[in-house]
C-alpha cells in the first residue's frame, strides 16, 4: 500500500463543490484510495453521487447555517469527519470599472463567505477530535496579480491568507491546514464564469487555450499528494510555481 493510499484509506472526507470540476475529480480518488466521501453542491450533487458510489447533500455555501447542519450530520452518521475540502468556487473576469456591487458580493460570498463557513462548522469538531485536516481551494491567482479578475484574485488571496494562518494556529490543536493554488483548470467555473464588458468568450477561452489548461485530476492528484505530505501551499502545476 502506497503512502498516498494510506493518508485516505478508511478516512472520511466532506466535499463542497463536488458535483464537478476539481471537487469531483477530488471525491473520484478519495473514494479509489479507500475514502468514504459526501459531496455537496448547490446543483448536481444527488446525480454525481449515483455515478460515483458516494453520499451527496444539496449545500449552498454561502448559507452558514446549512453548513453547519451538513457537517454536523455528516459527523453524526460516520462519527468523525477527518477530511473538509472548501473547494466550491465562482468567478467574474473583466475590468474593475464594470463590476456590479452584486458581482462582488457574489465572488466574495462563495469564494471567501463559503471557506470561513466550512472552518467555522468543522474546526470546532476536529479541535475536540484532536486531529482532522482542512483544505482549502484557492487558486495561483491567490498568490500573483491577475489584472481583469481583481475580485477573483481579491477572494483567493483571501483563502491563502486565511489558510496559512488557520494553519500555524490549528498546529496546537492537532489540526492540519493545507491551500491548493491550481493554474487554469478546464472546469465548469471556466464555461459559466461571467465575463463584463465587451469581453467574447471564445477570445478569452482561446488565450488561456494557448497557456495551457489542466484536465481537474491533474491538480486533484497533486492535491492528494501534497495533503498526505502536509504541505503548506500546494500548487500546480511546475509552471504555476515558477
Amino acid at each position: 500500500m502506497s503512502t498516498y493510499t494510506r493518508a485516505f484509506a478508511g478516512k472520511t472526507a466532506f466535499v463542497t463543490g463536488g458535483a464537478s470540476g476539481i471537487g469531483r475529480a477530488l471525491t473520484v480518488e478519495l473514494l479509489a484510495a479507500g475514502a468514504r466521501v459526501t459531496i455537496a453542491d448547490i446543483a448536481g450533487a444527488p446525480e454525481a453521487a449515483r455515478a460515483l458510489g458516494c453520499e451527496a447533500v444539496a449545500l449552498d455555501v454561502t448559507d452558514a447555517e446549512a453548513v453547519t447542519r451538513a457537517v454536523r450530520a455528516f459527523v453524526s452518521a460516520h462519527g468523525r469527519l477527518d477530511y473538509l475540502f472548501n473547494n466550491a468556487g465562482v468567478a467574474v473576469v473583466g475590468e474593475t470599472k464594470s463590476m456590479s456591487g452584486a458581482d462582488w458580493r457574489r465572488v466574495l460570498d462563495v469564494n471567501v463567505s463559503g471557506v470561513v463557513h466550512g472552518v467555522h462548522a468543522a474546526y470546532p469538531i476536529l479541535i475536540q477530535q484532536g486531529s482532522g485536516h482542512i483544505v482549502n481551494t484557492a487558486s495561483a491567482a491567490g498568490l500573483l496579480p491577475i489584472p481583469g479578475a481583481v475580485a477573483y484574485a481579491t477572494s483567493k488571496h483571501a483563502v491563502v491568507g486565511l489558510s496559512t494562518s488557520l494553519r500555524a494556529e490549528a498546529r496546537a490543536y492537532g489540526v492540519k491546514v493545507s491551500v491548493l493554488c491550481p493554474s487554469f483548470v478546464r472546469t465548469p467555473i471556466a464555461d459559466n464564469v461571467k465575463l463584463l464588458g465587451n469581453i467574447d468568450r471564445r477570445t478569452a477561452l482561446a488565450i488561456v487555450d494557448r497557456i495551457g489548461w489542466m484536465p481537474p485530476e491533474a491538480p486533484a492528484r497533486t492535491a492528494l499528494r501534497g495533503i498526505a505530505r502536509n504541505e503548506a501551499v500546494i500548487v500546480a502545476p511546475a509552471y504555476a510555481r515558477v
